[in-house]
């Protein structure tokens, strides 16, 4: 950048803006009348260097008090009207001092003004200013008593009037004093300056209480306030309340407990919601009205033309005006600051000419012109870093509000909406758009400070150069087509970049979110693949932008350049008089260029603005295009929170109802009225383009009912819950609920927290109520079996836990709930038989725990219906085809009997007896509960989940009083218990003393300490690549040249010049030397090529830095990042919540993307600034190199202080984002369940807490920059202070022109130092995403994809499998779920697994296909992540089945056709087998890429499949067939197509081993018997390993594999075990009524 060498300026400027105001100026006698000195009003003496005593008294004293005035009684009426009382107390010592001191101020000031009255010659402009000056104390002493009642702070107001009085009574007391005695002639004058003087003392001694720290104080500590909240403007403005982090930061390493409490109360998430939704929801109201009007004015033609189509309201406007007020004085701050900047020329302009004439001034003239200097710098700086703290105050508190406004928002999402929203789209929109408002308002405001900036700058050039700097005006004019071009395209190619991303952030969420169904399918390539194509889409989005900026550096970083070479030119040409060439001087140079070099910034800073400008615009619009989608219209369904009063009144009835899932809404764009209730509010027509999903359905539920609601898959089951809860669009009819809902849904949703809070869900914890929950749900053996007991933390997504213990902790939290209502959505079939026997007569059935309960069950075991349920409801078609008792439909003869004739299971005699002895019980067995003493004292304690759920404070209690005695007989929760009649069960739950440390599954979230290593640099730097990097750094370097050699050939230029003026050869006739004139040509020709250079150089070095380096960066980080991820084993993503892993992939790939290279450039550009900076001054002022050790010793100083802290911060920050990501995707997947539940302020609040978190660590990052911003700003004001004390007092032996230039590169070479450290603090801040990035790369992985290994062809051709000695674990440190196993499964052999809940039968087919290694193995070490991987694995023959001596053990081996598969890559194994998973997983895209995601297979193929897997006629039926769009999760199929379409999966492997891991679980029977005919028939040669919860599935098979506790209990032919009454197999199937 050029660099300012102005030397003098010229003294026209000093004459006009220092002009001698004396008496003779003054033309109103009436102002004459108010100053009776001789000096008159001035404000400068005529006689001496200073101002005048009457400009002194009237501005100093009268205007001052006048604002005063103005500012206390603002602050007396605001604090009377708004104040809130802290009642708190007062700090007495204080409090009174201050009081007094206020009080004696005012007494003293008066005083003087009545001494000054009496005075005939006094002036009464000193009278009324002292008067003012009383009156202004007097009303301080008022707001001083309100501030103290309201306030637990310093008063600002106060506070400044203490500041601005003291220094004000001492610029009076300095006139008194240094006054010749001709001017001060008044008899009153010695008791004046006596009065002023005890003035000064009581103000100094007020001023010292009042700004006395008060962290100390009763009321402080006692408020809970932040410190910001208690520092006084003082410690604000220098940021000393700050210092004790810093401090602390200092001694150890900082925690989040050391920063917990920075952010001010104002700021919080739930105030600043608050205010902005009001705003928000008023204008989205007005904008409906106005639709309203607008559609009825189009049903006139001549109306259409004359009414204008509303506009949908501006959130990014509505966010302006709610901080307008707040954004008013930062505004009017940043104009001081602008004005105040520019006094510094003028001041210095000033002191030269001090400095050239100090014989006739005195020396404290030139003090206090340097000291003046001190002043306004420091005033910039403090100004500057507190006005950008509050504009990162303003943006804080607008990002919380915005993300807790999308949260709400997806709380209220409508069907429709849903899938135009995913989970992805939804959480760029908190990271990412919101984050925009992050620093927003700091460029916002440049749109106002940047146009005064040129104005000024524009204004000062025309002193020096006249009209020609109209040429430079123009120039800059022209570039403004420019920088509007630029602004279009950027937003364009900005929507096109946030596209591809919310894209890119979708696919990976649904790949992470179904990572273990990828897995086994071997799908990682596919999905790696797709992911990377969106990506590409995205880089080449960034490309393009890189493009543009480096094109636009033109416009914005060499505009000054290019106006300067451009008005050069003219006025070299045509500036001098009748538009001779203009002669150009030292001081027409210098000042200029000095000035041009001011208007850069604002030139240069416009590129930011418009950038940043454009990304908030644009990404405040894509949260807004959210916040007006469609909702969910609570009206459509009638709820009533207390069931009905009338017992014969129903608690849900459905009349005449309609529903569907299709959205039905009017296009917003084409009508220009839709709203975001549009869709749920469409008539139904009785023609739709598509039928209902539910058509007219009559159905009413009595209090207290179990009605069951039966049907084949996708009939309309789980849409008859969704629309009971209201998720669903309802056509025509009505629906009343009355009562609270608890929901059960068919996939069971677990939050990330412990066992414990996923039941108790923020009521208020009752231990006999909870141990009787877990009784009645079948949970106490496995807690009994859990770590840390029911404190065991479970898994994101329950990972750690079965499907069926999932279920079982959903009807826990349903029925500690204790609701009236309850709709259970097919719990049952994730359950083995037993437990599904124990949860019906404990929990759900007629003599169950929830027998008083309304509860609406969907099922597919009919085997419960006979003489169990009130009411049968069958649907079919989406239609009630039958409804009734189950003696009535089956005196019908209809469909149910049918059904029931054909696949009911309690035909049999032994069922038959079992059930009349369980339904002659009267009451069901629940235990008496015996707690110990110690644990009774935490009966009234509540549960706070992760979520942030704050606990019930009141509710009604399940009357378990009732089910406490009389207990009948029942079979042991075992299943082996006997028969008969027993005492009551009586279980002692004891104090649970087994505390596992280890039994936290989600570990916290690592934050690394010290520095960013300078390995993390260089990792990005070889992403970019070395030769990109070198590049770079060396075409700065040239350019550096160019910009230097500029300012050289100037000064060389206007030395030839004064050379060619100063020879006296002119005057002769000689004309030998006449060719040594310079020519203008000549100068301005090589003047134009340096700037064309450094210009053209500039757009390189701007191109290979954003579209080249950055690009092959950007996509080697994500790339490697994606692999690696996808690389890892299951364990991994069991400990590791999904939020946590997807802030990689947004959170931290942006930075990557955009800060990380704006902060490299800018770092490159300032080190090459400050490098040409220091070789001019070593070349020009030499002396300055003394004072440079010392200021680099001084901001190394503050660097260490500030990395210290501030890296700490940001990796804090970083973990702070993941909770608030997995809570918002948790909310996401149980958004039906929180809804229904009616619990959405439980999870806002939780939201808001975690947002309140993020934006507390924020906001702590932020301070510490704004810290080092002001010290770095202060270190360089004093320098500046010291450099012109220095020239002042050394005036007799300094040469002006070298103060000037040596003041001036020190004001330069300060700035770009601060700005070279700040922007390197940054970039070490920002490499902690490239760290937090490479953290993930570098973990271990699984085994390799492909191996070395030859497999045979058509591999395996067999389907045996073979079991040796095999163990595993799901992790190092774990206990072993499969111990010791040997198994020999024939080939083209049918294997039934069996097994309790826990049993291992998961963890077998886990192991078969390598998602889990061999314990020891060597492939499970080498895949260890947790450090706790061992050689060897001691087991205890107490755990194995077969001995009693502990012994060493080896994983074992599985082998497929005698393959050792632990030698074969895992892509080759997992490619050979098919699967059909425990939880059918769909992804978004089209059906044809669900079934082949690699697009190898022809239409006819997957046609086929489908045909056999019994959904050809619904895919058929669907727009699109095979092209139809899934949506996320498959949310618009059932769960039983889900698994259908699994089953499709299946038969397009070709592969001879298949595994069915409880695929039916969620099918009805009758679909169940079509699927396994199908596979009785289809994969009648291949292998078949079955999991089934129902025995009769495996009833069939040519062997079962009966599991318990990880071992193999039985391994024989059904036939055989069914013949031997006391084994395992014989007792499960009597359970299921299959004997």
């Amino acid at each position: 950048m050029p660099q300012p060498m102005v030397v003098q300026w010229p003294s026209v400027t000093e004459d006009r803006l220092f002009a001698n105001e004396g008496p003779d100026r003054n033309p109103l006698p009436f102002l004459e009348s108010l100053c009776r000195q001789r000096e008159g009003w001035g404000p400068s003496s005529p006689d001496r260097f200073d101002l005048t005593p009457c400009f002194e008294y009237s501005v100093l004293y009268g205007a001052l008090s006048a604002i005063a005035l103005l500012v206390f009684l603002g602050r007396f009426w605001f604090l009377s009207i708004h104040g809130q009382a802290h009642h708190l107390g007062r700090t007495a010592w204080i409090y009174w001092p201050t009081q007094a001191a206020m009080t004696l101020a005012a007494g003293v000031i008066l005083g003087e003004a009545w001494v000054l009255a009496t005075d005939e010659t006094a002036s009464t402009v000193a009278v009324l200013g002292c008067i003012g000056m009383g009156l202004a104390w007097t009303s301080a002493v008022m707001v001083n008593r309100l501030e103290h009642m309201y306030e637990i702070r310093s008063s600002t107001s106060i506070f400044a009037f203490y500041v601005a009085s003291i220094l004000s009574t001492l610029v009076i007391l300095r006139t008194h004093f240094e006054s010749p005695i001709s001017i001060l002639t008044s008899p009153s004058e010695p008791y004046v300056a006596q009065l002023q003087i005890a003035f000064v003392g009581i103000l100094l001694v007020g001023f010292i209480f009042e700004a006395w720290p008060r962290g100390s104080t009763q009321v402080q500590r006692s408020s809970g306030a932040c410190e910001y909240d208690k520092a006084n403007i003082f410690s604000r403005l220098t940021f000393y309340f700050y210092q004790p982090i810093v401090t602390v930061g200092l001694r150890r390493t900082l925690t989040a407990k050391d920063i917990a409490n920075i952010l001010p109360e104002n700021l919080r998430t739930e105030h600043g919601c608050r205010i902005l939704s009001r705003r928000w929801n008023n204008r989205v109201k007005r904008w409906k009205e106005q639709c309203r009007i607008y559609n009825q004015s189009l049903q006139g033609a001549a109306m259409r033309k004359t009414v204008p189509r509303p506009q949908p309201p501006s959130l990014f406007w509505t966010v302006i005006r709610t901080h307008l007020v707040g954004f008013i004085p930062i505004l009017v701050c940043r104009i001081v600051i602008v004005l105040l900047s520019f006094i510094l020329p003028a001041l210095l302009s000033r002191l030269l000419s001090y400095l050239d004439d100090y014989e006739d001034k005195p020396l404290s003239y030139g003090i206090t012109l340097a000291c003046s200097m001190f002043v306004v710098a420091l005033s910039v700086a403090l100004l500057y870093t507190y006005n950008r703290y509050q504009m990162f105050l303003i943006g804080a508190s607008t990002r919380a509000a915005l993300i807790s406004m999308v949260y709400r928002k997806s709380l209220r999402l409508s069907p429709g909406s849903r899938n135009k929203s995913t989970t992805g789209e939804i959480t760029n929109h908190m990271a990412v758009d919101a984050e925009q408002w992050g620093d927003a308002m700091i460029y916002l405001s440049m749109w106002i400070s940047i146009p005064i900036e040129i104005v000024i700058g524009l204004l000062m050039l025309y002193q020096f150069l006249g009209w020609t700097m109209l040429a430079g005006f123009i120039g800059m004019l022209l570039l403004l087509p420019l920088q509007a071009w630029q602004a279009r395209v950027f937003e364009s190619m900005q929507d096109d970049k946030l596209s591809a991303m919310d894209q890119r952030v979708r696919l990976t969420t649904e790949v992470l979110a179904g990572i273990k169904v990828v897995k086994l399918y071997g799908w990682e390539s596919a999905f790696r693949q797709r992911v990377l194509n969106v990506r590409n889409t995205e880089l080449v989005a960034l490309k393009r932008l890189g493009l543009v900026q480096s094109f636009m550096s033109i416009v914005f970083i060499s505009s000054s350049l290019i106006i300067s070479l451009i008005t050069f030119g003219v006025y070299g040409l045509w500036g001098g008089p009748n538009f001779t060439p203009g002669k150009l001087t030292p001081q027409t140079v210098f000042v200029s260029m000095t000035l041009f070099g001011m208007l850069r910034g604002p030139i240069a800073s416009l590129s930011d603005a418009t950038t940043t400008t454009i990304s908030v615009v644009v990404g405040t619009r894509r949260i807004q295009e959210f916040l007006l989608s469609e909702e969910v219209d609570e009206d459509e369904i009638l709820r009533f929170r207390n069931p009905p009063q009338n017992p014969n009144d129903p608690s849900v009835l459905i009349q005449d109802a309609s529903f569907t899932w299709a959205d039905r809404s009017v296009d917003a764009q084409d009508e220009g009225s839709s709203t975001e209730h549009t869709g749920l509010l469409a008539d139904f027509d009785g023609h739709p383009s598509e039928p209902p999903t539910l058509q007219n359905l009559d159905l009413a539920i009595p209090q207290g009912s179990l009605t069951a609601v039966v049907g084949r898959v996708a009939q309309g089951k789980s849409s008859l819950f969704s629309a009971i809860i209201g998720e669903m669009y309802k056509l025509q009819g009505k629906v009343q609920v009355c009562g609270r809902i608890a929901f059960v849904p068919q996939q069971a949703w677990v939050i990330n927290a412990t066992l414990r809070e996923n039941i108790v869900f923020g009521s208020s914890y009752d231990e006999e109520k909870y141990q009787q929950i877990l009784f009645a749900c079948g949970l106490l053996p496995d807690i009994a079996m859990l770590p840390g007991g029911d404190m065991t933390e479970i898994g994101e997504r329950g990972i750690n836990l079965s499907g069926g213990q999932k279920q079982r902790v959903s009807l826990a939290r349903a029925a500690y709930a204790d609701y009236e209502i309850y709709l259970l959505d097919d719990p049952l079939s994730a359950v083995d038989a037993h437990v599904d026997q124990h949860l019906w007569e404990n929990l759900i059935g007629p003599m169950g725990l929830l027998r008083n309960k309304t509860r609406i069950l969907a099922t597919h075991g009919i085997h419960h219906l006979k003489d169990n349920v009130d009411q049968i409801v069958l649907l079919k078609d989406g239609k009630i085809a039958e409804k009734g008792s189950y003696s009535d439909l089956m005196k019908s003869k209809l469909a149910f009997y049918q059904l029931i004739k054909e696949y009911h299971l309690s035909h049999t005699p032994e069922l038959k007896k079992r059930l009349r002895r369980r339904s002659s019980a009267v009451q069901p067995k629940v235990p008496i509960i015996v707690v110990p003493q110690d644990d009774q004292s935490s009966t009234n304690q509540s549960s706070q989940s992760t979520l942030g759920i704050e606990p019930r404070p009141d509710g009604d209690a399940l009357s378990f009083e009732e089910v406490t005695t009389d207990q009948d007989t029942s079979e042991g929760d075992d299943g082996s218990g006997t028969e008969g009649t027993s005492e009551n069960e009586v279980v002692v739950v004891p104090k649970d003393e087994k505390k596992d440390t280890q039994a936290g599954l989600i570990a916290a979230e690592k934050m690394k300490e010290g520095g960013v290593g300078f390995d993390i640099l260089l990792t990005y730097i070889r992403s970019a690549s070395y030769t990109n990097s070198a590049i770079i750094f060396a075409l700065f370097a040239i350019a550096q040249v160019c910009l230097v050699s500029t300012s050289l050939w100037l000064k060389h230029w206007i030395k030839k010049t004064k050379e060619y003026e100063n020879s006296d050869l002119g005057s002769s006739l000689d004309g030998q030397d006449h060719g040594d004139l310079p020519s203008v040509g000549l100068f301005l020709g090589v003047y134009a090529a340096l700037t064309f250079a450094y210009v053209m150089l500039y757009v390189v070095v701007s191109y290979m830095t954003f579209s080249v380096a950055r690009i092959r960066a950007s996509e080697i980080l994500h790339r490697d990042l994606l692999i690696k991820i996808l690389r890892l084993p299951m364990s991994f993503f069991d400990t590791t919540p999904l939020g946590r892993i997807l802030n990689r992939f947004s959170s931290d790939i942006a930075p990557i993307d955009e800060r990380i290279p704006n902060k490299f450039f800018d770092a490159l550009f300032f080190l090459a600034s400050v490098s040409s900076t220091l070789i001019l001054i070593m070349y020009t002022t030499p002396a300055f190199l003394i004072a440079l050790p010392f200021l680099c010793i001084g901001y190394y100083t503050i660097q260490y202080c500030f990395l210290q802290i501030s890296r700490v911060l940001q990796r804090i920050y970083s973990v702070s984002k993941s909770p608030v990501y997995q809570h918002f995707n948790e909310s996401l997947n149980g958004v039906s369940t929180i809804r229904a539940m009616a619990i959405q302020d439980r999870f806002i609040r939780g939201n808001a807490a975690w947002a309140d978190n993020m934006a507390n660590n924020f906001l702590a990052s932020m301070t510490s920059k704004r810290w080092v911003e002001v010290q770095l700003r202060l270190l360089s004001t004093f320098v500046l202070l010291c450099a012109a004390l220095f020239a002042v007092l050394g005036r007799a032996t300094m040469d002006p022109s070298l103060v000037g230039m040596t003041l001036s590169f020190a004001m330069a070479i300060t700035e770009e130092v601060t700005s070279l450290v700040r922007i390197l603090c940054d970039l070490q801040n920002h490499l902690v995403s490239v760290e937090r990035v490479i953290e993930y790369t570098d973990m271990k992985t699984e085994a390799p994809e492909h191996t070395a290994v030859y497999l045979p062809p058509n591999w395996p051709d067999q389907g045996r499998v073979r079991f040796l000695n095999y163990s595993t674990r799901y992790r190092e440190g774990l206990d072993l779920v499969i111990k010791n196993i040997t198994l020999d499964i024939a080939p083209s052999e049918k294997v039934g697994i069996v097994g309790r809940t826990g049993a291992g039968k998961s963890s077998l087919t886990l192991a078969l296909f390598r998602i889990i290694e061999a314990a020891g193995s060597q492939q499970a070490r080498d895949s260890d992540n947790t450090g706790r991987a061992t050689e060897s694995i001691q087991i205890s023959i107490g755990d194995s089945p077969s001995g009693s001596q502990s012994r060493e053990l080896e994983g074992g081996s599985i082998e497929i056709d005698g393959v050792d598969i632990s030698t074969v890559g895992l892509e080759d194994l997992r490619q050979h087998l098919a699967i059909i998973p425990q939880d059918p997983t769909l992804f978004a895209g089209t059906v044809r890429d669900n079934l082949d995601p690699f697009q190898d297979l022809e239409d006819v193929d997957l046609w086929e499949a489908l045909e056999r897997s019994h959904l050809k006629k619904t895919i058929a039926g669907l727009p699109g067939g095979l092209s139809f769009e899934v949506s996320q999760n498959g949310e618009n199929f059932s769960v039983g197509q889900r698994s259908l379409i699994c089953l499709a999966r299946a038969l397009l492997r070709k592969t001879k081993i298949l595994i069915l891991d409880e695929a039916t679980a969620a099918v009805d029977v009758e679909t169940d018997e079509l699927i396994q005919k199908t596979i009785r028939t289809e994969f009648r040669d291949r292998t078949v390993l079955t999991i089934a919860h129902r025995i009769k599935t495996v009833m069939d098979s040519d062997k079962i594999l009966v599991l318990e506790q990880g071992c193999v209990q039985e391994f024989e032919k059904p036939q055989v075990l069914l013949q031997k009454e006391d084994s395992l197999f014989y007792k499960l199937a009597e359970q299921a009524g299959e004997i």
